[in-house]
């Protein structure tokens, strides 16, 4: 039975019962004979969230028969899994939502989600979408360690370094020579700080450790082990906290810079910071609202010591319990894995897309091409690592644990050791 048939046919059944509702309700289509399904992302207006209006404006378009509504959750992945977890327990799932992948393994241990493997065996257009699509590894950036596809990767992205060429310049640094080291933006920071006054340097604050774990790995620390068959919290090192410790540093010393997010990507936008190492997926917004020219450089390294960055980003999970809206959700999501909406995606944000191909050639291929920014973030690609995802069921109170340890350390409450020490022990204690 092809797809449209399926569709008439459970419309005429919900129809026909008199059952209208929305997120994991039996109801699927309202009065007006449209498939209602809600998609949960956490792109704000700076990040992505004209784009995401966008592409569900011209998705339900081009799609007369379903109708997709767009909720931004703030507070990143942490927040949107917080308020995913109280929907679903009053029964009222969304249908499509951005998961990040640093909780792949909590929402394969916590969450009920739909088994896309399934919904794509039952497309009979598109029974082998995801292997057609995608490379097995990048598959696997939303795969449990089993080996169970508890998702599709949407979003990628990688930690860059951006720097204020302008600010550089008064400083007398070189912009076409970024640091390539920890110990060069360690450097330029204190250059920038002495010679124009303005702080030299800002790491991403969001709730979540992922440009963090860069750094920590970076220097041959880990976030993560296995112990006796358990997971074990591994980021009390001394290479964890040496790394750690950098940061605090320049904090210290007023080089660096402890701030909100808003705070810092904001002085760094208006000219009053002279680096700030965040996501790839902030290219398009800075190189905007810039009032220099922004520039990206590869995410440094610690000296003789291979780089190794966590895939940032998201994968697309459905949670629709109804039929009919699990067919409507799937038919999003491949809306969005398109080529077409992959690019405006990526160019919208800055984000990398995961479809194999778009790289070589295309319209992405294009934008690739004019954009030295982009390169730089794809040029390490080769130095990707799965981001650390907490398992089990205190999975979201061990990542809190974490982001509360940041602002330990960076507001100088305690060296960068013995905190690290501490929260692992309180870590392991929770696992």
């Amino acid at each position: 039975m092809n797809w449209k048939k399926t569709m008439a046919l459970a419309l005429a059944g919900v129809l026909s019962l008199g059952v209208l509702g929305c997120g994991g309700s039996t109801g699927s289509k309202s009065a007006d004979k449209k498939v209602k399904i809600e998609y949960w992302h956490v792109a704000s207006e700076s990040f992505g969230g004209a784009t995401v209006k966008q592409l569900v404006d011209e998705f339900n378009k081009s799609h007369p028969d379903i109708e997709v509504t767009a909720k931004y959750n703030p507070d990143m992945y942490k927040g949107l899994t917080q308020n995913l977890q109280a929907a679903m327990a009053s029964g009222k799932n969304p249908d499509v939502v951005q998961m990040g992948y640093s909780y792949l393994n909590y929402a394969n241990d916590n969450l009920k989600y739909t088994d896309l493997n399934d919904l794509a065996k039952q497309d009979d257009k598109d029974k082998n979408f995801l292997k057609d699509n995608f490379l097995p590894n990048v598959l696997a950036l939303a795969q449990t360690d089993d080996g169970k596809q508890i998702g599709l990767p949407y979003s990628v992205s990688v930690p860059v370094l951006y720097i204020n060429p302008d600010l550089f310049k008064q400083a007398g640094l070189d912009p076409d020579n970024p640091p390539k080291t920890w110990d060069e933006v360690k450097k330029a920071a204190e250059t920038i700080k002495a010679k124009t006054g303005n702080a030299g340097f800002f790491m991403q604050e969001y709730a979540d450790n992922w440009a963090q774990q860069a750094l920590i790995e970076s220097n041959g620390g880990a976030m993560l082990k296995k112990e006796n068959g358990k997971v074990r919290a591994a980021f009390d090192s001394p290479e964890a906290a040496q790394a750690y410790q950098l940061l605090a540093d320049m904090v210290k010393d007023g080089s660096g810079l402890h701030a909100t997010n808003e705070e810092g990507f904001q002085a760094y936008l208006s000219g009053k910071v002279g680096m700030v190492c965040t996501t790839i997926g902030k290219r398009a917004n800075f190189e905007k609202s810039a009032n220099f020219k922004v520039v990206a450089a590869p995410f440094p390294v610690f000296q003789g010591k291979p780089r190794k960055v966590p895939a940032g980003g998201n994968f697309l999970m459905c949670f629709s319990k109804d039929p009919t809206k699990q067919k409507a959700a799937w038919e999003f999501i491949k809306y969005l894995e398109s080529n077409d909406a992959l690019t405006k995606w990526s160019t919208g944000t800055g984000y990398l897309p995961p479809r194999k191909g778009m790289d070589k050639e295309g319209a992405f291929k294009k934008v690739i091409d004019s954009n030295k920014n982009i390169q730089a973030a794809l040029s390490t690609m080769p130095n990707l690592v799965k981001w650390a995802s907490f398992p089990g069921q205190n999975g979201l109170k061990a990542e809190q644990l974490l982001i509360d340890v940041r602002d330990v350390i960076l507001s100088g409450k305690e060296p960068a050791a013995q905190a690290l020490q501490e929260t692992a022990a309180k870590v392991n204690e929770l696992l």
